[in-house]
């Protein structure tokens, strides 16, 4: 199917790669401008400081590198290990229902970023252009 000469598909990739990289670079954001709050954050689950600037890095690297499809598949693969890592440290309480959602959407969240990393970008990306 295709769109004014644009493939339907091509579009809805580059659509779903941009909601994708907005997440963690938004997110990546929030921990810049709050560090104070995300310390605590992580310090309430016996995780150390130095992490912090890693979790910065790879939101912020990695959902760029998405958001512009350049290396996609290896920060799509990256940021699905940061998101089952995520689920399991912070949302690993099931008595409580908003972290049994939370753990089900970073759950979710790595199994799309699974297949990304083995589709690719698409037509619409840095790695399209250099191949």
């Amino acid at each position: 199917m295709a769109t004014a000469g644009i493939p339907l598909g091509a579009t809805a990739e580059l659509a779903g790669r941009v909601l994708l990289a907005s997440l963690f670079v938004i997110e990546a954001a929030d921990k810049l401008w709050d560090t104070g709050g995300a310390l605590r954050y992580m310090a309430a689950y016996g995780l150390p400081a130095a992490l912090l600037p890693l979790a910065i890095a790879v939101e912020l690297g990695c959902g760029i590198a998405i958001l512009l499809g350049w290396r996609t598949q290896i920060a799509a693969f990256l940021l699905a290990g940061f998101c089952f890592l995520t689920a399991l440290i912070f949302h690993a309480d099931l008595a409580q229902r908003a972290q049994q959602i939370q753990l089900e959407k970073d759950l979710a969240l790595a199994g799309a970023l699974l297949i990304l990393a083995a589709r690719g970008a698409g037509r619409f990306s840095i790695d399209a252009r250099l191949t």
